[in-house]
């Protein structure tokens, strides 16, 4: 509040809007003749009401559940939302924004992470066509693989183990069609943007031969091999994964044990120093006690400091990393004394006895992998079940023996006690026994941490060495990461991630021992095994999918697939009879990651933007830039956006088996229970997505969508006034010119200007969240709060066709049409039925075939904003002085030394007192003066408030900070029976304007 003891000084600069708006609720304002009703319709009673220029408009202020419902199904087949896609391929220009759509999983209902991922892309794919682009968006599924093989086999239960590949593959199918019919009508529903009777799906059979012929590329440049390595493996699902295929249980519980290995042979360095000591164990920590019979070496870090240590109760003496000596002896409930410490590199030569198999030495190898802040500092190493173990495998020519089946059990190899038990379980549960009756077990016990389950199946998965088919990412991943440098990442922190994610990949399994998908191209001798895979057999392959699909793979004949042309090609002169096919289908990552070859057109074959979520960056961003850079070394994509997941309103994962997934089906439509579960209409949908910080997990639940829903009724109220008022006025004969406007409305066109250039940036740089944020702003602050106040009584109560109106109406008209187009792309509904009421057209015509914001630059006029700031200033000073009371039962006197504050003020009043310039129309007073000098002859009642402005014109150049004097009293005349401003000699006549109003009347 301004009082006469404190000074406010203010300050305005050319460059815009800098005032704050006062929470002014507790001031009331009265310049239009009424308050309300319960509709929000201005109440006018008495005599003069037909006198009054009230809004008028169908348009309605809010809509119920139904009534939503209702309107979006009307406004999408009214207003042709499923021909938009083809209309605008059809105009003629030559720009062009590609947003290539990423394939969902065909293998379910939609879920608000569909909602999420198709609004933003829809979106930005509006936003682009509004500004004249073609957009090429080709909408896809992802068709093949465990997962939708999983669901269309769940309810049969043991009997699908008895299908034959080709009835798998026809249910999957079956089941894959199903899903995307129902994905593809809501989607629809939400009114995303396509051409929904030309998607892509990767089961097409054009679609499977480009990505047969992306594979044939990278064969023929050496990209691909087959080679017998460890791997992820499902045992649930009986085939290999893929890294991004897996989720993380942080509470999965390992049986971890503490074991001895005794040394057999004392490594000749430290044959002196450990002279005479009784027999010397090396002691290992682990959670997969089942890998113990498989071990090979046990592996220490040469350069970290190790310690012999005698067990005080027990006299043996144990080999272990020196910085874990105290934490290991406290777990084990020990007391250790330390013997001799000295470097790793003094294990090298030394050997162990196997502790389950009798008479079996093996080695101490130096690694790199080891690691010393948990376990023993000696690590345990199985060849067959170990990334890190198989390398050091490779480096000293160890045996890589998988002695555990497809099933997740050990093999007949692994011996008697262990043959067919599952490694997780009773597997496990022998091997410990087997190391408590060897002596060799120290201790078990339950360990609670992280540990990879199939994100299908939702059960463990283990590394298993396998021959697979694989992608050498170690020689394609330099070139990869160069690109990826130029490519534009929203946010840009994924940048790095990707490349982090790149940098530790070296190999890409890229088979999977499954029925649904595209086979891998090979053949096998029956007696060698040797593959027989070149570029004349995948081309005839690829000829036959061409033409008939996948299918052919299991449904010819092997002379058909493998014709004796082609073996000669092949320098073979065996028969097909002598071959197998292979029976290994190609990784969906693969399948998805080829899209590019298929959807992206032009020579380039780039798209302007790839957009997905979080978990892609491992995943379909990556798969696409590998293949893509394998065969033509370039990107497929030149800006990434990566947005989070979608999550309840606590925070947490959405889960089926938890109960707490959201159908955008339900948010739509509502629930059987209305009062539980309400309709908000496909637009309130859309509202959540935008306004999200989508870069991060976006909550969602009732209160958020009543949130959006809310914010949705304020924009109502706002469009419904600005349609209210424009009735009666068209634009190409009541249009005011800009240089003949009220300077007010001059300023308003300004802000619109700058809201217009803002909202167009945040739209470029895909942050929608920004585009709400601007929106709500201008329609709750610079129009609700301060200009729609302003201008009521100018609305209501002049004539009709009056100059000053008319200056009103031209900016209520360009300031619908600027806010309507901005946030359009975001509520396409509520934009077609605001375009479906514009009282001055004709003919309703679609806001998205006419354009983006048709802003001027003529708007922008910095000269003018001092003049509206300045007022600005001086009229909260006054407003923050009468709190709680009706602003138009006031005069107001304003005081100015002469100066440019004061001429400023001129040009909002010529004259000395005035009830109807614009000074007092920004005062919402009944009367202003505007002096140079306090009036000697001011009431006691009279209130003085002191402030200050500061005028900075020319970037500061030009700078002036003057004093004003804001002096208040209460009105001196009567209160006007129809605008109700105290300027009238009498209650019962009207003030001069409105007598001279109702004269022309």
């Amino acid at each position: 509040m301004f009082s006469a003891l404190r000074p406010q000084p203010w300050t305005a600069t050319a460059g815009g809007l800098w005032w704050r708006c006062r929470a002014l609720g507790t001031v009331r304002f009265s310049s239009s003749p009424a308050d309300s009703d319960k509709n929000g319709n201005p109440e006018v009673t008495g005599k003069f009401r037909d006198t009054i220029l009230l809004p008028t408009t169908s348009f309605p202020a809010r809509l119920s559940g139904k009534q939503q419902l209702e309107k979006e199904l009307e406004i999408q087949q009214k207003c042709s939302f499923t021909e938009l896609y083809l209309w605008q391929r059809e105009r003629k220009t030559k720009k062009e924004f590609c947003l290539h759509d990423g394939p969902p999983y065909a293998n379910g209902d939609p879920h608000v992470g569909h909602s999420l991922n198709k609004i933003l892309k829809d979106i930005a794919n509006r936003f682009q066509m509004m500004r004249g682009y073609r957009v090429h968006y080709v909408p896809g599924w992802d068709c093949h693989g465990l997962p939708v093989e999983l669901k269309a086999l769940t309810d049969l239960g043991e009997d699908a183990q008895h299908l034959s590949t080709m009835e798998i593959r026809q249910k999957a199918k079956m089941f894959a069609e199903k899903a995307i019919e129902n994905q593809k009508s809501a989607f629809v529903r939400w009114g995303v943007m396509a051409d929904w009777n030309n998607c892509y799906y990767t089961f097409d059979k054009k679609y499977e031969a480009k990505q047969l012929k992306v594979f044939q590329q990278m064969y023929d440049k050496g990209y691909i091999y087959q080679d017998y390595k460890p791997v992820f493996w499902s045992p649930s699902a009986r085939t290999a994964v893929a890294e991004a295929e897996l989720e993380y249980n942080q509470q999965h519980v390992s049986r971890a044990v503490y074991i001895k290995f005794s040394l057999s042979k004392m490594p000749r360095k430290l044959t002196s120093l450990l002279d005479g000591l009784t027999p010397v164990s090396l002691v290992i920590w682990t959670t997969q006690p089942w890998s113990i019979p498989l071990n090979q070496a046990i592996c220490y870090m040469p350069d970290s400091e190790y310690s012999a240590v005698k067990c005080e109760s027990t006299g043996e003496h144990y080999i272990l990393a020196a910085d874990r000596v105290e934490p290991i002896a406290e777990a084990l409930g020990k007391e250790f004394k330390v013997v001799a410490t000295f470097k790793g590199i003094n294990l090298e030569g030394g050997s162990f006895v196997h502790p389950t198999i009798p008479g079996r030495e093996l080695p101490l190898l130096s690694a790199n992998h080891v690691s010393m802040t948990k376990g023993t500092g000696l690590v345990h190493t199985v060849p067959a079940h170990g990334i890190e173990d198989y390398s050091v495998a490779s480096h000293h020519h160890l045996p890589v023996d998988c002695l555990v089946d497809e099933d997740g059990c050990f093999m007949e190899e692994a011996g008697p006690e262990l043959n067919k038990k599952d490694i997780l379980t009773d597997g496990n549960e022998t091997v410990i026994k087997m190391l408590s009756a060897t002596n060799s077990l120290l201790k078990e016990e339950e360990f609670v941490h992280s540990y990879p389950y199939d994100w299908r199946t939702k059960k463990p998965v283990i590394i298993r060495a396998s021959k697979q088919w694989f992608v050498n990412v170690a020689d394609i991943k330099a070139g990869a990461q160069e690109l990826l440098k130029k490519v534009k990442f929203i946010p840009a922190s994924a940048a790095n991630r990707m490349l982090n994610m790149l940098n530790k990949r070296t190999y890409w399994c890229i088979s999977r021992q499954r029925s649904w998908g595209v086979p891998i191209p090979v053949f096998y001798h029956k007696e060698t095994g040797e593959p027989l895979m070149n570029s004349h057999s995948i081309e005839h392959v690829i000829k036959l999918v061409e033409q008939h699909g996948s299918d052919v793979w299991w449904e010819l004949s092997l002379e058909e697939l493998l014709p004796r042309t082609v073996l000669k090609q092949a320098s073979r002169n065996a028969d097909a009879i002598h071959y197998t096919q292979g029976q290994d289908i190609l990784d969906i990552w693969f399948d998805s990651g080829t899209s590019w070859a298929y959807v992206l057109e032009g020579s380039d074959q780039k798209a302007d933007l790839y957009l997905e979520g979080i978990d892609q960056l491992g995943g379909w961003f990556q798969s696409s830039l590998l293949t893509s850079t394998a065969t033509r070394k370039k990107a497929p994509y030149g800006t990434v956006l990566v947005h989070g997941f979608a999550v309840t309103e606590k925070g947490n994962k959405m889960s089926k088996s938890v109960g707490n997934v959201l159908s955008p089906s339900v948010v739509i439509n509502g629930g059987n229970d209305e009062t539980k579960e309400k309709s908000y209409g496909a637009d309130v949908l859309r509202w959540w997505v935008a306004e999200a910080n989508v870069f991060m997990d976006v909550s969602i639940g009732p209160a958020v969508l009543d949130l959006a829903r809310n914010d949705i009724n304020k924009l109502r109220n706002t469009l419904r006034f600005m349609l209210g008022n424009l009735r009666g006025f068209k634009s190409e004969t009541d249009a005011v010119s800009n240089t003949e406007m009220y300077v007010i409305d001059q300023y308003m066109l300004h802000l619109l200007q700058d809201y217009s250039s803002k909202v167009t940036d945040a739209y470029k740089e895909y942050d929608f969240g920004k585009v709400t944020r601007l929106l709500l702003t201008l329609v709750n602050r610079e129009l609700s709060s301060f200009y729609f106040s302003i201008i009521r009584d100018r609305l209501y109560c002049e004539e009709e066709k009056n100059p000053k109106r008319r200056s009103c109406q031209t900016v209520l008209a360009e300031t619908l049409d600027a806010v309507v187009r901005s946030f359009a792309p975001i509520l396409p509904h509520l934009a077609e039925e605001v375009f479906q009421h514009l009282p001055y057209l004709k003919e309703p015509v679609s806001v998205f075939r006419t354009g983006w914001i048709k802003s001027s630059s003529m708007w922008k006029k910095p000269g003018l904003v001092e003049a509206i700031e300045g007022a600005c200033a001086m009229r909260d000073s006054f407003l923050g002085s009468i709190p709680g009371k009706n602003a138009v039962e006031y005069d107001v006197t304003i005081v100015i030394e002469p100066g440019l504050l004061f001429e400023l003020m001129e040009s909002l009043q010529a004259e000395e007192t005035s009830s109807t310039s614009q000074l007092n129309e920004l005062m919402m007073c009944s009367q202003t003066s505007l002096m140079i000098e306090v009036p000697r002859d001011l009431p006691s009642d009279a209130n003085i408030i002191n402030g200050s402005f500061l005028i900075n014109l020319e970037g500061g150049g030009i700078s002036e900070e003057t004093a004003f004097k804001v002096i208040t009293q209460l009105a001196s005349r009567e209160r006007c029976p129809r605008c109700w401003k105290y300027t009238a000699s009498s209650l019962l006549t009207p003030c001069p304007r409105c007598l001279e109003v109702i004269a022309e009347k």
